[in-house]
Order: structure tokens, then C-alpha cells, then sequence
């Protein structure tokens, strides 16, 4: 079987780019080291803030660090490529028409996941720039399920949890994650996507119970497929 190598445009933040790289060594079947899949991991903290850009256009764009890193995955011999930052993906599009290998797009992949098993109402937990920017919306809404956003006030409990918790490196105030999903489910979820790379190392770190999709563990599991690796029986789902 040939072999693949992903590479990964990653920093968007750090930890989460550690947790997605966990994700694919741990989904992988194997039996020796040897026999993992090969990743080429540009960890660029540096790159500018996503939401922001997309907030306020004024702000720096992530868009040409993610280009210049992509093309060089690229050169440096990657077969696909993952971006393990969900709001990242809003900037997908002119990504895929500037470099010239697969993107595994995440949102999605997620969506297809939720579709597959007969979700129809769907919550949404993530950034500001995620939420504004409608890319969970509309690709839900494409392939026939309702989105639904956190009120105002459960919205600034999920970006405090992402920008004042994990992304600071404190805690996570739990309180504030659970008032977010009850909120969701309160107008009718019967899934939630954890739709930011700062809420899937919540949900590593924490007992947050059924009900929840984690965008980064589909990336993960994508990628392991992408690339022709088998998967451990547990994540075949």
C-alpha cells in the first residue's frame, strides 16, 4: 500500500494542534511505531487571529501565513492536508484554489457524520468568527439539517470558555459550558458539535457526557482515512 503523509497546518492554537496530532496516533491501528502515519506539522502560533479577521476585515488575515505554510506542506511532499482550527475553515475555499493537494475539510466531514446518523436539529458551540461567518450554518443547511446558535448570552459563555480559559491556559469553567449546551438543547438540539479546537481539549479533560460531536475527532479520523491508514475499531463509527 503507498505511503501517505499529512501535513498539518497547525498552531491555530498550539495545544489543540498536540491534541489533533494525539487523536490520529491513537486512532491508527498499528502494531509498531513504523506503521503510523507520517505527519509534517508547521506549528506557526504567529499566524493572526481568525475571528478577529473575520469580525473586523481591518484586522490582520490568517489567510496569507495559511497559504505560504500550505504551499510548503506541499512542496515538502504532503498527500493532504488538515487544518486543525474549525474557524479556519472559513477561508477553505481560496486555500483549496492556491494549493494543489486535498484539503480534509472538517466542517463538512462533521456534517456528513451528524447526516449519516439521522441527526436533523443541530446545535452549534463555537467562536464568534464561526458563528458570524455561517460555515457550520450553511454546509448544515445544504445537506438538510437545521442549525441552531447559542443565545447571546450562552455565546459569550463559549467564547469565554475558548479565549479566557483554554487559549489563556486556566481551567475551564464547566459551569459555563453546560449553561451553553442546555441553552442549545433548550431550543430543540439533539446533537451539538463542539465546532472549536479549544472545546475538543474540554471534552478530553472532562466528563461532559452523550450528545456531543467533536469537530477535531472527525478531522482526526478523516485524516487516518484519507491517507489509507486502517482505523482502531472503536472509532470506526
Amino acid at each position: 500500500m503507498e505511503k501517505k503523509i499529512i501535513g498539518v497546518i497547525g498552531g491555530l492554537g498550539p495545544l489543540a494542534t498536540a491534541h489533533f496530532m494525539e487523536l490520529v496516533i491513537n486512532m491508527t491501528e498499528v502494531d509498531t511505531d513504523q506503521q503510523h502515519l507520517p505527519m509534517i506539522v508547521y506549528n506557526a502560533p504567529y499566524i493572526p487571529d481568525r475571528t478577529a479577521h473575520i469580525l473586523d476585515n481591518s484586522q490582520p488575515s490568517p489567510l496569507p501565513d495559511m497559504l505560504k505554510i500550505g504551499q510548503t506542506l506541499q512542496a515538502q511532499g504532503a498527500d493532504c492536508i488538515a487544518v486543525p482550527c474549525v474557524t479556519a475553515h472559513y477561508f477553505m475555499d481560496e486555500l483549496e484554489k492556491e494549493i494543489h493537494v486535498p484539503l480534509i475539510n472538517g466542517v463538512r466531514e462533521t456534517v456528513a457524520h451528524l447526516k449519516e446518523n439521522g441527526v436533523k436539529k443541530v446545535g452549534i458551540m463555537a467562536t464568534d468568527g464561526t458563528i458570524r461567518s455561517g460555515i457550520f450554518h450553511r454546509e448544515l443547511e445544504k445537506q438538510g439539517l437545521i442549525p441552531l446558535a447559542p443565545t447571546p448570552a450562552a455565546q459569550a459563555d463559549v467564547m469565554h470558555l475558548i479565549f479566557k480559559n483554554v487559549k489563556a491556559g486556566k481551567p475551564a469553567e464547566m459551569d459555563r459550558f453546560f449553561a451553553a449546551a442546555e441553552d442549545l438543547r433548550s431550543q430543540g438540539a439533539e446533537a451539538i458539535i463542539l465546532g472549536c479546537t479549544e472545546l475538543s481539549l474540554i471534552k478530553r479533560d472532562h466528563p461532559i457526557g452523550a450528545g456531543f460531536v467533536d469537530a477535531m475527532e472527525v478531522l482526526a479520523r478523516q485524516s487516518v482515512l484519507n491517507c489509507n491508514k486502517p482505523l482502531k475499531q472503536e472509532y470506526d463509527c
